[in-house]
C-alpha cells in the first residue's frame, strides 16, 4: 500500500475512531443521566414533600433536565478535548517536553549523542523531509517516538537508555520505525487521540476534585447532607469518567497495535536490514530496565512509543503487540532468545557514519532522471536503502564546517544566505550590503566565513544544507525567524527577478520555520483550476526561457490532469503571493487526488526529455510544501 492510499486510509480510521468514541459519549451521557436520576429520586424521598407513590426513578428526570445533563457532559468533555488540542498545537516539542525530554545539542560532543542525530539526519535526507529536531528523554529504558502534527512540526524523541544500548544499525530500525508514523498519517491521529481521550478523562478529573473537596469541606450541621451528597455525586462522576477513559484506551490500543507492525514492517524495507529493528527489539527483551517511562505523564501518551511505555493490568490495554510476535514477524526463524546489551561506544566503531559504497550516488542531472523521477514518486513515503545509501554519501562527502554550521542558529542562517548570493562579485556585494539595514556588521562577519562556504558548495549539497539547517533555524525565538526571513526576502528580490530555486528556497523556509496551519482535505481537482494554472506555470516557466517550450511543458501537465480550463500564465503576471496561496490551497487536496498533480508535474518537468538537478530539486521543494516528500531522485547509472 503507498503513501496516498495509508494516508487516505489513516482519515478514514480517523471516522471511524470519532465514531466509536461518539457512541462512547453517548452512553457516558445516557449513564450519567440514568445516574442523576437516581439521585434525585432518593433526594426527594428525603423530602416531606413527596413519597415513594408520587415519584418514580424514571419520572425523576424530565426532558429539560436530560438535555441539561447532554449539555454539560458534552461542553466538558469538548472542552477538554480543545484545552488539551491547544495545550499539544504547536506539534511534537509539546510531548517531547511534556516526558521531560531535552532538545539535543547539535554541537554535542558525546559520541551516543552523535551518533543519534547523524541517524536522524540521514534517515530525513533520504526521505525528503527536513530534518526534525531530536529530543533525549533522560530515561534508562529503551524507547522512543515520533510526535507532531505533520512533518513540518514532527520531533523524535529517544531515551537515553536506547541511545547508550543501541548501535548504529539498530538504532537505524528503530529511528526507520518512526518515520513510518510521520509518513503514514499515524502521527496526527496519536496527536487527536491524545486531545480526545482528554475531554473523557475530565468528566472522572471533575469527580475527583469533588470527592476532595467534599471530605475536606466543614458542615454547618451534623444534620447538613451536603457533604455526602458532593462526595456521593463525585464518586459517580470518577466512576463514569473513568469507565469511559477506560474504553477509550481499549479503542486507542486496538488502533495502535494494528499501525506498529505496519511500521516494523516499513522500517526493514526502508533499511534493508531485518536484523537493526530486530536487534533493537531484542535488546529492549533483555534490558533489566524494559521500555517502561518514569515520567508521570507517560500513560497520556502510551500509543506514540516505539514499545510499550507502560504496563498494563489487562493485555487488551497493550498499545503494542507482543515484543515476542514482533520479532518473530520480522525474523520467523528467531531462536527466541533476547540479547543483553552493554553500552554502545565509541571504541567499537572505526567510524562514526557508515561507511558506503555507494560515494558515486549523485541527484539526476541527465535524461536517464525522468525515469528517476518516475520511480521518486513511487517511492513516497516508502524511501529504499538506495536512498539511505545516497544520504549517507551526501553527508560524508559534505564540508565539515559547513556541516557544523547547520547545527548552530546563528551559522545556519548563514548557510541559507550562502545558498540565496550570486557568484556575481557585484551582485554578491549588492546582496550583502542589503543585510547591513538588517544585522550588525559584527553579526554579519561572523557570518561571513560560512556564507562563502555555502555559496562556493557542490550543487547536490544545496538541498541537504537547507534541510540539515531547518533544526537549528527552529530554534529561533519568533522575532529572530521574522527577521530571518526578511533577510531572505532582500536577497532574493535584490535582482528583481525570482528564480524557481530562490522561491524553492523560501517557500520551504516558510512552510517549516512558520509551521503554517493547514486546512482539512476537502478538495477534487476540478475544484482548484486557478490554483493549478499557477503551479504549472510557475515550472514551465522555471523549466525553460523558450516560449515553445514554455508552452510544451505545460501542455504536457495540462494532458495529464485532463482539464481542460487550464490556462497558462504569464511569467510577469506570476508572484510568490499567488503561488504560495495556491499551494495553500491544493495542500488541502484529498489523498488519492494528489498523485495525479504529483505525475502532472512532472510530466510539466520533463517535457524536454531531460531534468536538470535544478528542476529536481523545485519539483521536490513543490512536493514538499504539498506534505508529499520526494525522496532524492536517483537513476540506474548513479544508484549503483
Amino acid at each position: 500500500m503507498n503513501f496516498f492510499e495509508q494516508q487516505d486510509l489513516a482519515r478514514k480510521k480517523t471516522r471511524h475512531l470519532i465514531f466509536l468514541l461518539a457512541m462512547a459519549v453517548i452512553s457516558l451521557i445516557t449513564i450519567t443521566t440514568l445516574f442523576v436520576a437516581v439521585a434525585v429520586f432518593y433526594a426527594r424521598q428525603e423530602s416531606q414533600e413527596y413519597t415513594y407513590e408520587h415519584v418514580g426513578i424514571f419520572n425523576s428526570v424530565t426532558p429539560q433536565m436530560f438535555g441539561i445533563i447532554s449539555l454539560i457532559i458534552i461542553l466538558i468533555i469538548l472542552g477538554g478535548s480543545l484545552y488539551k488540542f491547544f495545550q499539544i498545537k504547536s506539534g511534537g516539542k509539546t510531548v517531547a517536553e511534556a516526558l521531560g525530554g531535552n532538545l539535543l545539542n547539535g554541537e554535542t560532543k558525546i559520541f551516543a549523542e552523535r551518533k543519534v542525530l547523524n541517524v536522524v539526519e540521514e534517515m530525513a535526507i533520504a526521505a525528503g523531509v527536513p530534518v526534525p529536531p531530536v529530543y533525549v528523554i533522560e530515561d534508562e529504558s529503551v524507547n522512543a517516538f515520533a510526535a507532531g502534527h505533520s512533518s513540518r512540526d514532527a520531533v523524535i524523541g529517544i531515551t537515553r537508555g536506547a541511545i547508550e544500548l543501541l548501535n548504529r544499525e539498530e538504532l537505524q530500525g528503530v529511528i526507520a520505525h518512526e518515520f513510518s508514523h510521520v509518513f503514514h498519517g499515524d502521527m496526527k491521529l496519536n496527536m487527536r487521540l491524545v486531545a480526545i481521550l482528554h475531554g473523557i478523562l475530565l468528566l472522572g478529573l471533575i469527580g475527583q476534585f469533588l470527592v476532595r473537596n467534599g471530605f475536606y469541606s466543614r458542615s454547618r450541621s451534623s444534620k447538613d447532607n451536603s457533604k455526602f451528597a458532593i462526595i456521593a455525586f463525585g464518586l459517580g462522576l470518577m466512576v463514569i469518567g473513568y469507565a469511559g477513559t477506560f474504553f477509550g484506551n481499549l479503542i486507542k490500543a486496538a488502533v495502535s497495535r494494528q499501525r506498529e507492525f505496519l511500521a516494523d514492517a516499513s522500517s526493514v524495507q526502508y533499511t534493508r536490514n531485518p536484523q537493526g529493528i530486530g536487534n533493537a527489539l531484542k535488546k529492549l527483551g533483555g534490558h533489566s530496565g524494559s521500555s517502561q517511562l518514569s515520567s508521570p505523564n507517560a500513560a497520556e501518551f502510551s500509543h506514540l512509543y516505539f514499545a510499550d511505555g507502560i504496563s498494563h493490568f489487562l493485555s487488551l490495554m497493550d498499545t503494542h503487540p507482543k515484543l515476542q510476535e514482533r520479532i518473530k514477524r520480522i525474523e520467523p526463524r528467531w531462536n527466541g532468545e533476547f540479547i543483553y546489551a552493554q553500552k554502545d561506544t565509541e571504541e567499537s566503531h572505526s567510524a562514526l557514519t557508515a561507511n558506503t559504497t555507494s560515494s558515486t550516488v549523485r541527484s539526476s542531472i541527465s535524461p536517464e532522471a525522468a525515469i528517476g523521477v518516475m520511480s521518486a514518486l513511487n517511492q513516497i513515503g516508502q524511501p529504499s536503502s538506495d536512498h539511505l545509501a545516497y544520504a549517507q554519501s551526501t553527508l560524508n562527502q559534505l564540508d565539515e564546517g559547513l556541516r557544523q554550521a547547520t547545527r548552530n542558529p546563528l551559522q545556519a542562517q548563514g548557510v541559507v544566505f550562502g545558498l540565496l548570493l550570486s557568484k556575481n562579485a557585484q551582485e554578491k556585494n549588492h546582496q550583502w550590503q542589503l543585510l547591513t539595514e538588517l544585522f550588525s556588521d559584527d553579526a554579519l562577519q561572523s557570518l561571513l566565513g560560512t556564507a562563502e562556504k555555502a555559496l562556493d558548495a557542490d550543487e547536490n549539497s544545496r538541498l541537504p544544507l537547507m534541510e540539515l539547517s531547518l533544526p537549528s533555524l527552529k530554534t529561533l525565538d519568533r522575532a529572530s525567524i521574522d527577521l530571518f526571513l526578511l533577510a531572505v526576502q532582500k536577497l532574493i528580490y535584490a535582482d528583481n527577478r525570482i528564480s524557481g530555486m530562490e522561491w524553492a528556497i523560501n517557500h520551504t523556509l516558510r512552510h517549516y520555520l512558520l509551521e503554517l496551519p493547514t486546512g482539512p482535505q476537502i478538495y477534487l481537482l476540478a475544484d482548484t483550476v486557478n490554483e493549478l494554472s499557477q503551479l504549472l506555470s510557475m515550472l514551465a516557466h522555471a523549466s525553460s526561457k523558450d516560449p515553445q517550450e514554455i508552452s510544451n511543458a505545460f501542455n504536457a501537465g495540462k494532458n495529464e490532469l485532463a482539464l481542460d480550463q487550464l490556462n497558462l500564465i504569464e511569467k510577469q503576471k506570476l508572484t510568490l503571493t499567488h503561488v504560495d496561496s495556491a499551494l495553500e490551497k491544493l495542500n488541502q487536496l484529498k489523498p488519492l487526488q494528489k498523485p495525479k498533480l504529483l505525475k502532472a508535474l512532472s510530466q510539466c518537468v520533463m517535457a524536454d526529455g531531460k531534468v536538470t538537478l535544478r528542476e529536481a530539486e523545485l519539483l521536490r521543494a513543490v512536493a514538499a510544501a504539498l506534505d508529499c516528500p520526494i525522496p532524492p531522485i536517483m537513476t540506474d547509472s548513479n544508484a549503483a
